[in-house]
């Protein structure tokens, strides 16, 4: 299990070198807030450790996580002008519209896969449709996702090689996917509406805006990145409500706990649990010293659950406060999608509750989960419902 291996290591913490790969890990929550709050110090950009390819060059242009400052403040800038705190908190009733409608298509079973029905399709949709893409070439974007972070490539504890030829076989989906993008982005250059592609084109900072090939690689993150992260989110709250008893119905006597019931099952599951970052110039971090260009992974999953900054932290408690959980990151890479990643779990596990008096997991053998190397989530998940 995830959380006992967590476990283990946040024991050997705070800053540990993993031989198996090659890495430096680090483990405890204020370590891995220092690291992350200081991109002078430990570098979001990668490509000098990483294999390269030139299909993933080209969407690195608009991928804002992986670009320190300036640039990162230049097109982060840039993209918080079109989405906007506003922009987000007007798509919840179109969330609460596209929920209904995906469990209208299921009212007639008393079994079914929540991952089809509702968490994959429900952020594809809402995503497609706020950046004016056809939601109802969503199978496509499933596609591009399950390519990209299946994992079906790489093992539990990667090395560099792992990760060259696994850049290598999924290279064709990036092109496929850059070429898609940079298609609409330039329909919308010529035909302007009101989407959020169309409020990006226009967005300008200090007369500086975003070029063509920079939007591709935000709108394929956004598009691709953004989803799967809300389709880990449900289904880790589902599993996770299962295998803690009465949870699920003391959320459903007390439906304002939803929200601290989503962070935890953040803090609990983070969807991605460890980041990369390349130390810039020589530092001592953890008693030990780093030169420069080495590479460390801050494990999200284990700083989650250091005794210093939760009580019982290997405790599921839906109703934690405070809950200062790092799932999202920290600092100037704090995950743009996180409103929106929230207020839909929140949408959904609401319905949920409303549409079906029970909901839980008959067989944990018909569950099929994402390699945990690539995101802690499930990619089957069949569930059984009863109705009031």
């Amino acid at each position: 299990m995830l959380p006992h291996r967590w476990r283990e290591l946040r024991d050997a913490g705070p800053v540990r070198y993993d031989e198996a790969q090659g890495v430096w890990q680090v483990l405890d929550h204020e370590t891995v807030a220092t690291v992350l709050a200081d991109p002078a110090t430990y570098s979001s950009d990668l490509s000098a450790l990483t294999p390269t390819q030139a299909d993933f060059e080209t969407f690195r242009q608009g991928n804002f996580v992986g670009m320190d400052p300036p640039e990162h403040r230049k097109l982060r800038t840039l993209v918080s002008q079109a989405f906007t705190p506003r922009v987000v908190q007007g798509l919840a009733p179109r969330i609460e519209a596209v929920c209904v409608r995906l469990l209208d298509a299921v009212a007639d079973r008393d079994r079914f896969d929540l991952v089809d029905a509702l968490a994959y399709p429900l952020p594809i949709i809402v995503i497609a449709e706020l950046l004016g893409i056809p939601a109802e070439e969503h199978r496509l974007f499933q596609e591009w996702a399950s390519v990209l972070f299946g994992g079906d490539q790489l093992g539990e504890a990667p090395d560099m090689a792992d990760l060259e030829r696994a850049l290598e076989a999924i290279a064709p989906t990036v092109r496929e996917m850059n070429g898609y993008m940079l298609d609409h982005i330039r329909h919308r250059r010529a035909h302007p509406g009101t989407d959020l592609t169309s409020r990006l084109i226009a967005a300008e900072v200090d007369g500086v805006r975003l070029t063509d090939q920079e939007m591709v690689g935000f709108v394929a993150l956004l598009l691709v990145a953004g989803h799967i992260t809300t389709t880990a989110l449900l289904g880790n709250a589902v599993v996770t409500f299962d295998r803690h008893p009465g949870t699920d119905a003391a959320l459903r006597a007390d439906p304002a706990g939803i929200p601290a019931a989503v962070e935890e099952v953040l803090r609990w599951l983070p969807p991605f649990p460890e980041l990369g970052r390349r130390v810039a110039r020589p530092v001592v971090l953890g008693r030990h010293e780093l030169p420069a260009d080495t590479l460390l992974m801050v494990h999200l999953g284990a700083a989650n659950r250091d005794p210093s900054h939760f009580d019982a932290p290997d405790v599921f408690d839906v109703g934690r406060h405070p809950n200062p959980h790092l799932t999202f990151g920290h600092g100037i890479h704090f995950c743009f999608g996180a409103p929106l990643a929230r207020l839909e779990a929140r949408i959904a596990l609401q319905l949920l509750h409303k549409r079906f008096r029970t909901l839980t997991v008959p067989s944990y053998e018909d569950i099929a989960f994402q390699n945990p190397a690539v995101i802690i989530g499930v990619r089957r998940l069949p569930v059984e419902v009863s109705r009031p």
